[in-house]
């Protein structure tokens, strides 16, 4: 589950709608401070993995511009000078299998599985959990936590509660990709040719995808 501007929000409304709807909370102040304070905590997870993925793209970059090399398979020609790439593949941050896994990729240059395989060891250090559950229930924990500080709900079984945080950002990460795939669909049947990645086209899509969340009930 991959965190976006663009979804955020209604990632955090959910929370809210969910807690509201389970009965097991009361919100001391209606729901604009709960959504509030969801939001704010995945604006938070949103700005490190994409400090995270800005980290990743520029030792891509680097790994690019360094191809005759990478052709070659001269591992070591690559990481001679202090660079960021240095640090990458310096043995302490990786694995002995990570290490192999990486040198083939390099040799081989397959920039997509390079990527995972260095965001998975970046995000590590930078405290960033890139695994479904376990990112669900550490956002819960920690929603969970601001809400009980800020009084903004009541409760008795805290377990349930977070459950119902966790669960909410789960539900909606599952289905994220679904109505992507829907709505991109969508706007290939437009009658004029939209370009992905325009204005227009950035416009149209979160429209359409508002309203597939809003049939939802997300």
């Amino acid at each position: 589950m991959r965190l976006s501007n663009e979804h955020i929000r209604f990632i955090a409304e959910k929370i809210a709608r969910d807690l509201v709807n389970s009965k097991l909370v009361t919100l001391t102040h209606g729901d604009a401070p709960v959504i509030g304070a969801a939001l704010k905590r995945l604006e938070e997870e949103f700005k490190l993995e994409r400090a995270v993925d800005g980290e990743v793209n520029d030792i891509i970059d680097e790994l690019e511009d360094k191809a005759p090399f990478i052709q070659s398979g001269n591992i070591g020609a690559i990481t001679d000078d202090d660079g960021i790439l240095s640090s990458l593949i310096d043995v302490d941050r990786f694995e002995k299998d990570e290490r192999k896994e990486f040198e083939w990729l390099i040799s081989n240059f397959d920039p997509k599985k390079l990527f995972w395989l260095i965001k998975r060891k970046i995000a590590a250090e930078n405290g960033l959990i890139l695994d479904n559950d376990g990112r669900a229930n550490n956002l819960a924990h920690r929603i969970l936590d601001d809400l009980y500080e800020g009084d903004l709900i009541r409760y008795v079984d805290e377990n349930r509660v977070k459950n119902t945080i966790g669960k909410a950002i789960l539900d909606y990460g599952r289905r994220q990709e679904e109505l992507e795939d829907k709505v991109h669909e969508k706007l290939k049947s437009y009658k004029r040719r939209l370009v992905r990645g325009a204005e227009e086209y950035d416009i149209l899509f979160a429209k359409y995808y508002e309203e597939e969340l809003r049939k939802l009930g997300l």
